[in-house]
Order: structure tokens, then C-alpha cells, then sequence
């Protein structure tokens, strides 16, 4: 729906050969790619948090290519479920926001490596600045992401030697997917007043909860439209 909708349609443009995944191959991001896009786009319906959807992409990358190589793999998925204080935070945020922006991007990674060191390639990793600074409310968000680039600084140096190139991209604040829609942050702000301990709802109280969700919301509005 953001970088990876943009990066796919640009790619395309350029005449390259995409193979772009998504959560839903009826969903108005894969409709819009398939309006926009030729012949040469592929639409592969992967959740990268199930090992057996990746690997079925890489067999049907691999039906497609022949006997031609993957130039380059972009790791785009990425998922922010809440905001809110650490011990405000679901113990389901966390793992959820490492399923997705660490572990499924571990192993998308490491199911490519084999094609991309044949073909001396590339790896671009869209991350996060919340991976390298300290940002109140995203902890369980930006410890992810800190997973994620420490995992791709290492794979820099390893796959130096293979000639495989390693880059790692931390965008700032950009209008993509869930980060402006007000429906979902209000949908998990319920979800977050509703797990809590009522003890713990009342220590920080219910208004506190609300000026985060407003700040963040507010901030979000002057995010960057042009990806």
C-alpha cells in the first residue's frame, strides 16, 4: 500500500521484471499494480510470517526465472500495531511487531540468499529510525526494528565476499499504510483500554491513553504524501 505499491510500479517503469508480494491478491494495493503495471509484473500472495507461503514464492520465482537470476530482493513489509508506553504495551504488540519486521523478514532473506549470491545481487531492507533512536510510545515497534538492522549490518559484512551488496533504508515519517488511518488506531486504542489492567488503567489514566493516541494521530497528518 506504500513503499513497496511505489517501489513496484517505479521498477516496473524502469523495465525491470517485479515479482511483487502481497497479503491479499483481491486487495486494492495488488488491484491498483495490476491497472498500472505490464504484462511483466508477477503478484505472489505471501504473509511472510508463514514459512510455507515464502517458500511457495520462491518456487514460483523460480518456475518464472528459468534460467535467468534475481538481480535484487526488497524487504518492505512492515508492521506498527499500537503505540503506548512499554508496560502499557501487550505482550502480543511485541511479538507481533518482531513476527513480522524481524523474524518473517529473516526468513524472506534468508530463503532468497541462495539466488541472489548466484547472481552477485542486492538486498534493500526498509527499516525504521525508531531502530537506532529511542522513541517514547515505540518501543515494542522500534525494538524490531533494532533486531532488523543489527541482523542486516551483519549481513552486510558476511555477504561482502559473496559480491551480494546490503542496504538498509530509515525513511521518516511517510503516509503509508495503517500510519493515517484514523479507523485502525481508533479500533486499537479500544482493543489496548479494553486488555489492560484495570489497576494499570487507572494509574496512568484513561486520558493520558487518549493524549498519546491524539498526539500520534496529529503527527501522522504532517507526514510526507510524495514516497
Amino acid at each position: 500500500s506504500g513503499f513497496g505499491n511505489a517501489t513496484a510500479k517505479r521498477l516496473d517503469a524502469m523495465g525491470f521484471e517485479v515479482f511483487a508480494t502481497v497479503l491479499n491478491l483481491d486487495g486494492e494495493g495488488a488491484k491498483y499494480l495490476r491497472r498500472v503495471c505490464s504484462s511483466r509484473l508477477t503478484l505472489l500472495q505471501v504473509d511472510i510470517t508463514q514459512p510455507q507461503q515464502v517458500q511457495q514464492a520462491l518456487l514460483d520465482t523460480k518456475a518464472k526465472l528459468g534460467m535467468r537470476d534475481l538481480w535484487g530482493l526488497v524487504n518492505n513489509a512492515g508492521w506498527c500495531v499500537n503505540i503506548g508506553d512499554v508496560e502499557l504495551s501487550l505482550m502480543s504488540t511485541y511479538r507481533g511487531c518482531m513476527e513480522v519486521n524481524f523474524f518473517g523478514t529473516l526468513n524472506v532473506t534468508r530463503t532468497f540468499l541462495p539466488l541472489l549470491r548466484q547472481a552477485k545481487g542486492r538486498i534493500v531492507t526498509i527499516s525504521s529510525p525508531s531502530g537506532e533512536h529511542p522513541f517514547p510510545c515505540l518501543a515494542s515497534y522500534g525494538a524490531s526494528k533494532a533486531a532488523l538492522n543489527l541482523f542486516t549490518n551483519t549481513l552486510r559484512h558476511e555477504l561482502e565476499p559473496w559480491g551480494v551488496k546490503v542496504s538498509t533504508i530509515l525513511p521518516s515519517a511517510f503516509k503509508t499504510g495503517q500510519s493515517s488511518n484514523t479507523e485502525y488506531w481508533e479500533k486499537q486504542y479500544k482493543n489496548l483500554i479494553q486488555d489492560l489492567p484495570p489497576s494499570l488503567l487507572e494509574e496512568y489514566g484513561e486520558e493520558y491513553l487518549l493524549e498519546t493516541k491524539e498526539l500520534f494521530q496529529s503527527y501522522a497528518k504532517t507526514a510526507k504524501e510524495d514516497l
